[in-house]
């Protein structure tokens, strides 16, 4: 029914204040200028239609408000729009690809495809001139054609066609406006002519290669095609400033047998247009357009005779050309004339009249759009976008701006209430990496990508001292401290440098202080805090060595960065992100995510692990996180988390505690989230999107998170829901056994005194329980446990806890235990590393070595601990057929390994035989 009864226009009449999701996306910056832009409204409401990342923006240039189309996981790869600019079909590549059909008057997506044929997804889309079929070209090395009925509800296309590899890789198709049977495609030597019958499930196809003897000179590479409006023609434009002429002799009626061939398709004359490269390729009501990589658009009649050019020096390679459905008022004729008025002749003055009564958009690879008044020549800048990457954004401290760098070189500065956009500056030395306001808010400091810092004014961007040059490596953190006297960085050199503001004749100018090569991988952050006995700034960094480094910036003096301590935080897992925990107990913390779906509190002076919790998991690892400033209507009691993983921006409830429906993620980058930052006040959130050259924002509802973490349940029922079979299951009722057991046994199995029923266990059993339950932690692991639940009161109390019920063991297990389990891959991974390849190509670790490596790395076993495991997993099992006896005395690992351990050990034979675990099929 909104389909039915929806209007152009109507889309903006929708309540956005009304979100049902903790992030509502707010506003798209940005577009991919390598895809089309539309124009689906002019006039007094000048309305576009174009792609950013994985979402289609309708965007009302005038009235300066977004509609936004989310229903692809991935970046959409193509799209098209039928002639009477209401359907929008738009395609996707990647997992899970898909295809949608938007209805633009009201957003509704009124038919999708899940399942596009090619597990790669499509490389171009069309739709026929009757808005009935849509054909699509898979992305897969062997490419697929398919004709689908897109108002049916079947899943399968109409027709479809595998192409050869010679080919060549085909990513332009477009439908014959007068006939929906025909369509042509083109790679960059291949051109390609389609005939399809609904009676047939094949469509049949011709093959035109680009070479000097097809043409007899040089053509260039193909770029777009379309057919002639005469209907016995089509074009092909060439980078070479060509146009390419196929003449398609055979009768233009359907015919009810499909032939061999659709046409008889020939190469007539190829037709030097100019000498600039060919761009777009369109044909307009009588007339044939043309874009080139100088920004030009020229207008011919059907014998390929100029009739007009738009130019103008600032537009750059076009990439798409729009037309308005808007017809403006005719210009009227010149004195003694009965032809339009026309910067150029023509001899169908009435076609003309009615292809130039028209404005268009202009889009150029560049990511600049233009609205063209045809009848003034006018050009009107209405977009200018990061050609790069965006990687740096950073929300001013105290008033609605945000600062968003790309890596070429272009800052701007937005006005995000009002969406306004305000000033830029174009550094084209380096691209921009890292961005960040200080407290204050009159500095903005920026790292590039040679290695330079620069030191801007907030408002007006112009530098306020000459530009650091103290690294030769890209900037990648960059950070000041709550007093902004100090600034610090961090780039791929795995380096720390500190900048100090100081006093020069009067005025206050900023020096380098010293560097570091602090860390041997990665540094994943940079992070200022307040010493507690002082107002001095604390400084540490975090990197992908696990090393968490503390910097004594009170001792620091010229070219010498002082550090105080160097801890080593994790096992084995890999620390992404840390920021500080607010204070919600008397014990202060600091908060890390690690690559194992981990967050950890550590004291902020011992530097001990405190809580293990169980972080978010949607599909990667959290890479940033920070805290919201609490907003004015906000709970002071609670708090939040904001955080981003590889494609997906979220928020978390605060205290962290392992419950899952605290937390909520929503696909922001499919391509890669870069950064992110928070405004001010709390109310948005903003996502740069990297190599997608976008930037989003997303407005927050903290409601709405509240009501998911309360429908999710109280206490344990969250919990219970992530063991397997819930609170019901069976391994619920082990774990019951397993628990009352060892209470059975820490009072004596066999006494005969009146036993004491508790509903405790103590703390030192804690590691039996959890082995017996399938999770087996290292020394480390299990150690940090029984101190988590020792010193969980010591804070407020000053006594230790000895022992811990089975709500709280549940929740141990949970925050602990692997995210995603114990997969096999990760053993075959280590096979990978500490193998070798033996004679049949299998990755295998010799005995001797297998051995050797329990015992001196890692977690290193003597000898007698290593015989009492392998006597326990291999010497109570039957030996193998043909053996005299059926179990081993406990005599040491030496007859034990030479006669059940193979002399080469695979990853599989460590499973099933020596571990005695099933192998998943």
């Amino acid at each position: 029914s909104m389909v039915w009864a929806a209007m152009p226009g109507m889309l903006f009449r929708k309540n956005r204040d009304s979100s049902l999701y903790p992030l509502d996306l707010s506003w798209v910056f940005g577009y991919n200028s390598s895809l089309a832009v539309h124009s689906l409204m002019d006039g007094e409401d000048r309305v576009l239609l174009y792609v950013s990342s994985h979402t289609v923006v309708i965007h009302d240039i005038l009235q300066n408000r977004q509609s936004h189309l989310q229903g692809h996981t991935n970046v959409i790869s193509c799209l098209c729009v039928s002639e009477d600019k209401r359907w929008v079909a738009t395609a996707d590549q990647g997992p899970d690809a898909m295809i949608i059909v938007w209805d633009s008057y009201s957003g509704v997506p009124v038919r999708t495809i899940f399942k596009s044929r090619s597990e790669d997804g499509v490389c171009a889309i069309a739709i026929s001139q009757d808005a009935k079929y849509l054909v699509t070209i898979s992305a897969a090395t062997v490419q697929e054609v398919c004709v689908w009925r897109w108002t049916l509800l079947s899943g399968e296309p109409t027709c479809s066609t595998e192409l050869k590899p010679e080919f060549g890789y085909q990513d332009y198709v477009i439908f014959n406006p007068q006939n929906p049977h025909e369509f042509v495609s083109n790679s960059k030597t291949q051109v390609i002519f389609y005939l399809w019958v609904i009676s047939h499930s094949l469509c049949s196809h011709t093959a035109w290669l680009l070479s000097p003897q097809t043409f007899k000179c040089l053509v260039g590479q193909f770029s777009q095609s379309v057919f002639h409006f005469n209907n016995t023609q089509a074009l092909t434009g060439t980078s070479a400033g060509k146009l390419v002429v196929w003449d398609m002799h055979n009768p233009r009626a359907l015919p009810e047998q499909l032939p061999a061939k659709p046409h008889g398709v020939t190469a007539t004359k190829v037709v030097a247009m100019q000498e600039e490269s060919l761009t777009v390729l369109q044909v307009f009501d009588s007339c044939i357009a043309t874009g080139d990589v100088k920004g030009q658009v020229k207008f011919y009649d059907g014998q390929l005779r100029l009739l007009t050019i738009y130019s103008h020096d600032k537009v750059g390679p076009i990439q798409s050309i729009s037309f308005s459905t808007i017809l403006r008022d005719a210009p009227s004729a010149l004195p003694g004339s009965s032809k339009p008025f026309l910067t150029s002749w023509s001899d169908s003055s009435n076609s003309v009249s009615l292809t130039l009564n028209r404005n268009f958009i202009l889009s150029t690879s560049d990511a600049t759009m233009f609205h063209v008044a045809t009848d003034s020549s006018n050009f009107e800048r209405i977009m200018t976008e990061a050609k790069k990457a965006v990687n740096a954004i950073a929300c001013h401290p105290q008033e609605p701006l945000v600062a968003v760098g790309s890596h070429c070189g272009l800052l701007k500065v937005w006005e995000y209430k009002q969406t306004q956009y305000l000033v830029s500056r174009i550094f084209p030395e380096a691209g921009i990496q890292c961005l960040s306001y200080d407290p204050e808010g009159h500095l903005l400091a920026a790292g590039f990508t040679d290695g330079s810092v620069y030191m801007l004014d907030a408002i007006s961007l112009q530098s306020i001292c000459e530009e650091f040059q103290c690294s030769q490596a890209p900037v990648t953190h960059i950070s000041f401290s709550h007093d902004s006297k100090y600034l610090a960085t961090a780039d791929e050199n795995y380096s720390v440098t500190v900048y100090k503001r100081v006093l020069q004749n009067g005025s206050r100018c900023w020096e380098h202080l010293a560097g570091l090569v602090s860390h041997y991988k990665p540094i994943r952050g940079i992070l200022f805090g307040v010493l507690s006995d002082s107002n001095d700034p604390r400084l540490l960094s975090l990197g992908e060595d696990r090393q968490l480094v503390e910097y004594d910036l009170n001792s620091s003096i010229k070219d010498h960065l002082v550090v105080t301590h160097r801890d080593r935080l994790e096992q084995a897992a890999v620390p992404l992100c840390f920021t500080w925990y607010p204070k919600l107990s008397t014990e202060s913390f600091f908060l890390t995510a690690n690559n194992c779906y981990k967050m950890k509190l550590y004291n902020t002076t011992t530097k001990m692990c405190r809580k293990t919790l169980l972080g978010p998991t949607y599909g990667s690892p959290l890479e940033k996180i920070q805290i919201l400033p609490r907003t004015s209507s906000a709970d002071p009691q609670q708090h939040y988390l904001v955080y981003i993983t590889k494609d997906k921006v979220g928020l978390q409830m605060l205290p962290v505690d392992g419950n899952p429906h605290k937390s909520s993620a929503f696909i922001c980058h499919p391509d890669g989230a870069a950064d992110f930052a928070i405004s001010h006040d709390g109310r948005y959130v903003f996502t740069a999107g990297g190599k997608e050259r976008t930037f989003m924002k997303w407005k927050v509802n903290l409601h709405a998170l509240d009501a998911a973490a309360f429908l999710g349940g109280e206490d344990l029922i969250p919990f219970y829901n992530l063991l397997d079979g819930g609170r019901e299951g069976k391994f619920f009722r082990e774990l019951e056994d397993y628990f009352y057991y060892v209470q059975l046994c820490s009072q004596g199995i066999k006494t005969l005194e009146t036993r004491q029923v508790s509903t405790h266990i103590p703390l030192e059993e804690i590691p039996s329980v959890m082995r017996a339950i399938g999770f087996y932690p290292s020394e480390e692991e299990i150690e940090e446990m029984i101190n988590e639940v020792k010193f969980s009161q010591y804070a407020d109390t000053g006594e230790e806890v000895t022992k811990i019920n089975l709500e709280d063991f549940i929740k141990l297990y949970i925050n602990h235990r692997p995210a995603l389990g114990l997969s096999m891959k990760t053993i075959q991974r280590a096979f990978q590393i500490l193998g070798y390849d033996n004679k049949e190509g299998d990755k295998v670790i010799d005995r001797g070595d297998f051995l050797s490596l329990l015992q001196c790395r890692g977690e290193q076993m003597t000898e007698d601990e290593l015989a009492e495991c392998l006597i326990t997993l291999l010497g109570r099992r039957p030996r193998k057929e043909g053996s005299e006896v059926d179990t081993y005395p406990p005599t040491g690992a030496a007859v034990l390994t030479e006669e059940e351990i193979p002399a080469e050990i695979t990853a599989e034979i460590f499973v099933a035989d020596i571990l005695g675990l099933p192998i998943a099929e």
